[in-house]
């Protein structure tokens, strides 16, 4: 006869019921917004399902995995994550004037996304090896291993993966315990070298940023997609307009409302009562994420865990405030509630290496 308590027991051995749900109520409101941002379109539900399904059986699979594969997976991942980067230069498609994809026959990926996972892993992997000795030297060269792969994707152009991988590299600098006297001086010199950064931007990208200063200024074109965000965030006033009569999202006005600006949807048919409850819950995956790291048994698990959490809320925090205008639009999506494939592959498997070093405790030496 079987034991299903012990089937089950078995399946959720590695898996932490904690984070579990709480990244399941938010895969449950992304269904249930897409619903309404797609005008019904039951296919775009079912697509969102199947993303969800394909990625949890891959963040099952990393839960599961001990430590130290983990660790001996960070260079594999990395090199082969800067080969794909470099043969989307040479041979990618380009589609929309940027040059992002790479067919390989059976599928067209983005390398790019590899790279959310493969620069953190790597970074606290090379730490982890230089922990009794770390000296300048030391922080240099992560900064280097955080710095190529950036470049080649903002070469791409892909500014809003290239915003959240330098992020993801430079918490895992922070954790490592990068002095704040340089962290100060850095942006110092981020500051002064901005004229030059500002020459060596493309013309949408400094669009953006000019539209972030004033919309109004081409409020059909480059300003567009800031004033209806905007403008859906603030007419759902208190309590919403109420699921499915959301005016900005089916009369057309709202533009990327299953991607991007699927956070405005929420906004006008939820209001700010919806945002507290959504914020809430990302509040509470991100507290469950720093539990795990100030638990976590090793540097290198530490420093994983803190970047994977910090990177959440940096997804979460510039998706909500491109659309709300207080950031530029660079294309990011929400975080486990926007439509996406990739996106939610990426995270999910950064969740299941949260719950890997939450249910293994003990790092083998490699």
């Amino acid at each position: 006869m079987i034991d299903t308590k012990q089937i089950q027991r078995r399946f959720m051995a590695h898996l932490d019921p904690v984070l579990l749900m709480a990244i399941g109520l938010l895969m449950l409101v992304s269904l249930i917004l897409l619903y309404t941002a797609s005008d019904g379109n039951w296919m775009r539900v079912l697509g969102q399902f199947t993303n969800i399904l394909i990625a949890f059986a891959a963040m099952w699979v990393v839960a599961n995995m001990p430590l130290h594969y983990l660790m001996r997976s960070a260079v594999p991942i990395y090199i082969l994550g800067l080969v794909l980067l470099v043969c989307v230069a040479l041979f990618g498609e380009i589609s929309h004037g940027a040059r992002r994809w790479l067919n390989i026959g059976i599928a067209t990926i983005q390398p790019s996304e590899l790279m959310k996972i493969a620069v953190p892993l790597m970074m606290a992997w090379y730490f982890e090896k230089h922990e009794a000795t770390l000296t300048l030297k030391n922080y240099f060269i992560a900064a280097l291993l955080l710095l190529i792969p950036v470049a080649l994707i903002t070469r791409q152009p892909d500014l809003g993966t290239s915003v959240l991988i330098g992020a993801s590299g430079f918490f895992v600098l922070f954790l490592a315990g990068l002095s704040w006297r340089i962290i100060l001086g850095m942006g110092v010199v981020a500051a002064a070298s901005a004229p030059f950064v500002w020459s060596s931007l493309h013309d949408y990208q400094r669009h953006r940023v000019l539209m972030l200063l004033d919309p109004s200024q081409d409020a059909l074109g480059k300003g567009y997609h800031t004033i209806q965000g905007m403008i859906a965030v603030g007419s759902g006033g208190i309590l919403g307009k109420g699921y499915l009569n959301g005016t900005q999202t089916h009369l057309d006005f709202l533009p990327e409302r299953t991607t991007d600006f699927i956070f405005a949807v929420y906004s006008e048919e939820f209001g700010f009562l919806g945002n507290i409850i959504l914020l809430s819950m990302y509040i509470f995956v991100i507290g469950r994420g720093f539990v795990i790291t100030a638990n976590a048994s090793t540097y290198f698990t530490r420093l994983m865990a803190g970047s994977i959490t910090l990177t959440f809320f940096t997804y979460a925090f510039v998706n909500m405030g491109m659309v709300s205008g207080i950031l530029p639009v660079v294309g990011v999506p929400l975080p486990l509630v926007s439509y996406g494939g990739t996106s939610m592959l990426t995270l999910l498997l950064g969740f299941g290496m949260l719950m890997s070093i939450h249910t293994h405790k003990q790092l083998v030496k490699t």
